[in-house]
């Protein structure tokens, strides 16, 4: 999209963000959109769909969930921005893009930090670590809901499969806007590329890039598997997507109104999870009849790698 009629676009939703929190006075439902960067099939859309159904039905419409899906909002950064300022009134972010707003996220992306799937749901559920950190960008401006399931991630290419560490030397590789995840890249041996999402598929057809580092979905939802036809199960990375939304707005709501959506967003947790896992199965199959070739003997190499850089 160019830039201008972008900019235009942002600031006509930044009006009309605040004549839908005035049109809650009376009897006119209150609007409260939903930005996040994914198709209408993927998971997290399905789920806040889910979470619209929930908030509306329980409020007796007294709330107008509105979902944008796909970046019509802005790519996943501008998103979160927007809501800080209110613009937006709800958005998802990854972990990567929230560590530039507070330090406890960084953590979630460091490379093989979890053990199993098993590991890492256990301490997404612990309220006891969560809690704080969900409340640890109030004074961004936002609060975290709930997080949604990502998978692991995973090296794809486009010329020649990873195998080892030394087939990524050379190789620009997208890695998310994450100081962390860039870093991981490079002492990998791989050059990093942070780029927004919604630009990973052009750069990988006009060999910008020569690969990225995402879960299954990327390669069916999002195309990317068209043009990278190498899928390396590191399993490097567990990094959750989180719901977020503005905090002034959030305490403002009444009492019963904002148990309502807070409800609504730990039911949609395990929604999410559970579709997720129904998508990856379709996700790997569809992979196969694409053609597109997989590997599982890298994760050890790049573990061993990592913890060598550690060491030292």
């Amino acid at each position: 999209m160019n830039k201008r009629i972008k900019v235009i676009l942002l600031a006509a939703i930044a009006s009309l963000s605040v004549v839908g929190c005035s049109s809650s006075k009376g009897n006119e439902a209150r609007v409260m959109r939903v930005a996040h960067n994914q198709g209408e099939e993927h998971p997290i859309h399905l789920a806040l769909k889910e979470f619209e159904k929930i908030v509306e039905d329980k409020t007796n419409n007294e709330i107008d969930i509105q979902v944008y899906p796909n970046e019509l909002l802005g790519g996943q950064r501008e998103s979160v921005e927007l809501t800080q300022t209110g613009a937006i009134d709800i958005a998802v972010g990854s972990i990567s893009l929230l560590e530039s707003f507070n330090k406890s996220y960084s953590v979630f992306n460091l490379p093989y930090l979890f053990n199993s799937k098993e590991h890492y749901h256990s301490v997404m559920n612990d309220k006891d670590i969560m809690g704080d950190i969900y409340e640890s960008t109030r004074e961004s401006g936002f609060v975290g809901l709930t997080w949604f399931d990502a998978g692991s991630r995973n090296m794809y290419t486009t010329d020649k499969p990873v195998m080892k560490p030394e087939d990524l030397k050379g190789k620009k590789i997208r890695v998310q806007q994450s100081q962390t995840n860039i870093r991981m890249m490079e002492l990998l041996g791989g050059s990093a590329t942070p780029m927004s999402f919604g630009e990973v598929y052009t750069a990988l057809q006009q060999k910008v890039i020569d690969g990225a580092e995402n879960n299954e979905l990327a390669l069916t939802n999002n195309k990317h598997g068209e043009v990278a036809k190498y899928y390396s199960y590191n399993q490097h990375g567990m990094i959750p997507d989180i719901l977020i939304m503005n905090a002034k707005l959030l305490d403002n709501l009444s009492e019963e109104h904002r148990n309502i959506i807070l409800d609504a967003a730990n039911e949609i947790n395990k929604f999410q999870v559970d579709a997720w896992e129904d998508k990856v199965s379709e996700a790997v199959e569809q992979s196969k009849r694409w053609g597109l070739n997989s590997t599982t003997q890298i994760q050890n190499h790049l573990k061993k790698k990592f913890y060598h850089f550690i060491e030292k």
